[in-house]
């Protein structure tokens, strides 16, 4: 290689920063075995595996037909924004505007926007682990510093105000919470939730609430933080219509937080992806206005599947695995097997795909050395088959 070409491939430090995501990396492995002619079980992929709803799909296609197919308005449509205000308003009780809520590509968009126009060079960054994937190394091609809380798994991953305010420091911007979190599945109280909540106000701290799961509550308390409207001018809520209208591949997001933050998000929005697609905004809008007992049909079977999945993992010897309150995901602990010609959490999630042909995510991605994630975003019988291979596997470590 000349050094003409060495010059050319030197990129930049921010990307150079981040990792690729570990559940896409899961993905892409098995995707590779597929491709082999291998029947592999897929307990990695974070969506879910109903169709989305028939009133939602037809809304799209409808689009399509009108030649609804232009650029619209940046942050989105004024009737998706007013949707999303309203749909948030009659589940949660908030207070927001239009100029206070954006439509992005994705929730994942919407927290890449909020933390690129809140979070500075050393800036910290409170993060409670285990935490989603893609957290970490976004606050780090921001140029922050992820300040890491530790939880108690025995306590399943509580996070409190009093082990946050240790952290804080003159140089804590932000505090990121996502309840129910993925991948433990933990659910914060209310009363935990508004005491962070709380204690970031009175330090001037952001809390940026990502709440892609927050209609699977298993708890019977569903909840948002920005149902706390004496402390909204400190709170971003990110949401998402992928987990809760089954509309992963769709791409629809959103944010809601006071009007400034929105607009700057919007500003950086306008030279990066733009307006979400037009088509999709209308599909949004049907679900956003729509009937709503699809959500509950899908809520009340997660937790069937839950409770199915839990009960297998822990008849496996040897696996230990905290009941999660929401999401659609385990987080099992495979401790006791590491050591047995495992290396690691990673190494074990290796083995098994490779082996056994179950995928998981391991627990490094999430900032955990003794896990693996499992997605029960399936059906019962995909969730035996797979269940019957990992208990062979392990049996045989």
């Amino acid at each position: 290689m000349t050094t003409a070409t060495t010059e050319a491939l030197r990129l930049t430090d921010r990307i150079n920063r981040i990792q690729p995501s570990a559940t896409m990396a899961v993905v892409a492995e098995a995707d590779k075995l597929r491709a082999q002619g291998i029947d592999v079980v897929d307990f990695g992929a974070g969506e879910p595996h109903f169709a989305t709803p028939q009133h939602i799909k037809d809304a799209g296609i409808g689009a399509i037909h009108a030649n609804f197919t232009k650029y619209t308005a940046v942050p989105g449509m004024p009737e998706l924004r007013d949707a999303i205000v309203h749909r948030h308003a009659v589940d949660f009780d908030s207070d927001y505007r239009r100029e206070e809520t954006i439509a992005c590509t994705g929730g994942k968009n919407a927290l890449f926007n909020a933390i690129q126009v809140l979070v500075d060079h050393g800036d910290e960054v409170i993060l409670p682990v285990p935490y989603w994937v893609s957290f970490k190394d976004i606050v780090r091609y921001a140029g922050g510093e992820c300040v890491l809380l530790e939880t108690d798994e025995a306590k399943g991953f509580r996070v409190t105000a009093e082990m946050i305010a240790r952290l804080i420091t003159p140089r804590t911007k932000a505090i990121i919470l996502n309840s129910p979190s993925n991948p433990s599945g933990a659910v914060m109280s209310l009363q935990d939730l508004t005491e962070v909540t709380r204690l970031a106000q009175e330090r001037g701290i952001w809390v940026l609430s990502d709440e892609c799961y927050v209609y699977l509550n298993y708890t019977g308390k569903n909840f948002s933080v920005g149902s706390l409207r004496e402390l909204k001018d400190r709170i971003v809520v990110l949401g998402s219509l992928s987990k809760t209208y089954a509309m992963t591949g769709w791409r629809l997001g959103y944010a809601l937080g006071p009007a400034a933050v929105i607009s700057a998000m919007a500003k950086l929005q306008s030279q990066s992806t733009s307006n979400p697609t037009s088509i999709v905004q209308r599909a949004a809008i049907a679900a956003l206005k729509g009937p709503q007992e699809c959500v509950e049909k899908m809520r009340r079977e997660y937790i069937e599947l839950r409770d199915h999945v839990v009960t297998g993992l822990r008849s496996i010897p040897g696996v230990k695995c905290t009941k999660p309150e929401g999401a659609f995901y385990a987080y099992p602990n495979i401790s006791a097997f590491l050591g047995r010609g495992v290396k690691s959490a990673a190494d074990l999630a290796g083995k098994l795909l490779r082996e056994a042909h179950v995928a998981t995510v391991p627990g490094e991605g999430f900032g955990t050395a003794e896990h693996i994630r499992v997605s029960y975003a399936t059906s019962k019988a995909e969730l035996d088959r797979g269940l019957e291979r990992m208990r062979k596997f392990f049996a045989a470590l």
